[in-house]
């Protein structure tokens, strides 16, 4: 379950597109940072995706992707065009094929190969007419498969792209637009396919007489209810229509890290929360097996666009730091994960603080959190200054500027979670969790082989996650 959300120019405080999400996955799904540079291709190539092929194109742009460890495309990413795309989940009427493109692939085909966000919903459009969607979107539980929206946006506009199966719709966005693992286009759309009204009527979703409605005609309504979208839609919606005319990067920011009205971090127990928060954390197998595993929020300006990353799960422990698409590669952060823990990689050390939070969230993420705030607020300060004062370099002089305070930044989010670990490993939990949750963590633990303590039995195994 995830969340994707985005501004233009006119609700933003400097004009800028700003977009923003969650990725949300399995606990142990690890998340990767991954830089690809341009690309050229031989005649008749062509590129392996998670489960097929498609033939490649001659050029292909530098790209960020932000993806679970073992997929070929990503949740979210950028090119070097300033074209950054969320994808969501989605659940239709429409049947799932056994084998196709995942709506992962789609994003990492259309940022490899679009310079506009129509040109990348072209491109997806065009993907899903010729092969459709499917395959198994899970890493562990094969039993998932889903339909994909999108929020396609470049420095001038966004679109918002739902479908079902090779049926879609497309919104133009106009101020602010969220969207969750919900359909959420009626009959007011800009673009759609050319079946899509007939296709409804011959499936009797739409009754003669009958205004067409993609949302009320393709969606399943079952799952859509079970994944607690709307609740997240409604609450992502009002945060940024709050906000509009004066969003920054940080109320993105501070939006992803939302765990619900009058939820701060003073009340916010994870152990007891709920699908319905937008910074989503795992709890059980049954109906809380998701949670953020990593976070973008793209700054799109038309001069310089900078992506703030965490690299890491759950965005209210974590970091934001800045990459640069500027032909070189992402700042030096360790190899990349895998469902393994390995604490050489930035991912499973930083799961360190997460899961060590998490048995007592309210007491140990205040150890913290107003340091994290500070380091971050330091870093949007720094991006500014360095983008005032790069004016007088030439450009080898400001890509290498940007690359060094990049990464930087990195080093001094990581040797502040080393620091924050230790003082919340000090730190006695103060509560007991319920055995339920503490027994989920312990499981993710094992299937993990994240640390012996994982393997404990003794009496204070009902509060130790592991």
């Amino acid at each position: 379950m995830c969340d994707t959300m985005v501004a233009l120019g006119d609700a933003t405080a400097d004009g800028s597109v700003i977009l923003a999400k969650n990725s949300d996955r399995e606990p142990n799904e690890a998340h990767v940072l991954a830089w690809y540079p341009r690309g050229s291709h031989k005649r008749d190539a062509r590129v392996q995706c998670t489960y097929i092929s498609v033939p490649q194109v001659s050029e292909t742009y530098e790209i960020l992707l932000c993806k679970p460890f073992w997929l070929w495309g990503c949740e979210m990413g950028a090119n070097e065009k300033g074209v950054a795309i969320g994808n969501e989940a989605v659940f239709t009427k429409e049947p799932h094929a056994d084998t196709g493109l995942l709506g992962m692939d789609l994003m990492r085909l259309a940022l490899e190969r679009a310079a506009s966000a129509e040109t990348a919903l072209q491109v997806i459009t065009d993907l899903i007419q010729e092969y459709g969607q499917g395959g198994a979107c899970g890493y562990r539980n094969k039993r998932l498969h889903y339909h994909n929206s999108f929020i396609i946006a470049d420095p001038t506009k966004a679109w918002v792209l739902e479908t079902a199966g090779k049926h879609w719709v497309a919104e133009r966005v106009r101020d602010v637009r969220t969207i969750s693992n919900r359909l959420t286009i009626g009959s007011d759309y800009d673009l759609s396919s050319p079946e899509v009204v007939a296709h409804a009527r011959a499936r009797g979703w739409l009754k003669q007489g009958e205004t067409f409605d993609f949302a009320r005609c393709y969606s399943d309504r079952f799952y859509t209810t079970f994944s607690r979208s709307a609740a997240r839609h409604s609450r992502s919606t009002e945060l940024l229509l709050h906000q509009a005319g004066r969003i920054t990067p940080q109320t993105l920011m501070s939006t992803l890290r939302d765990h619900g009205e009058g939820m701060d971090a003073a009340a916010f127990e994870p152990a007891r929360s709920s699908m319905a928060s937008i910074c989503m954390h795992a709890g059980n197998g049954l109906t809380r097996d998701s949670q953020s595993t990593g976070s973008l929020v793209a700054h799109l300006r038309r001069d310089l666009r900078t992506y703030w990353v965490t690299g890491t799960s759950t965005p209210c422990t974590s970091v934001f730091k800045p990459v640069y698409l500027d032909g070189r590669t992402l700042p030096s952060h360790g190899p990349e994960p895998t469902g393994a823990s390995d604490e050489a990689t930035l991912w499973w050390r930083h799961e360190r603080l997460h899961r060590a939070t998490l048995e007592d969230y309210p007491s140990r993420h205040a150890l913290y959190s107003g340091e994290r705030d500070r380091l971050e607020a330091q870093f949007l300060t720094e991006s500014e200054a360095l983008t005032e004062e790069s004016s007088a370099l030439t450009e080898a002089q400001r890509v290498a500027a940007r690359a060094a305070f990049s990464q930087r930044c990195f080093d001094e989010a990581l040797e502040a979670t080393a620091e924050w670990l230790a003082r919340v490993a000090s730190a006695p939990p103060r509560k007991w969790l319920p055995w339920i949750y503490s027994a989920y963590w312990r499981g993710q633990a094992r299937l993990a082989g994240y640390l012996q303590e994982a393997l404990r039995e003794d009496s204070s195994s009902r509060r130790s996650l592991g």
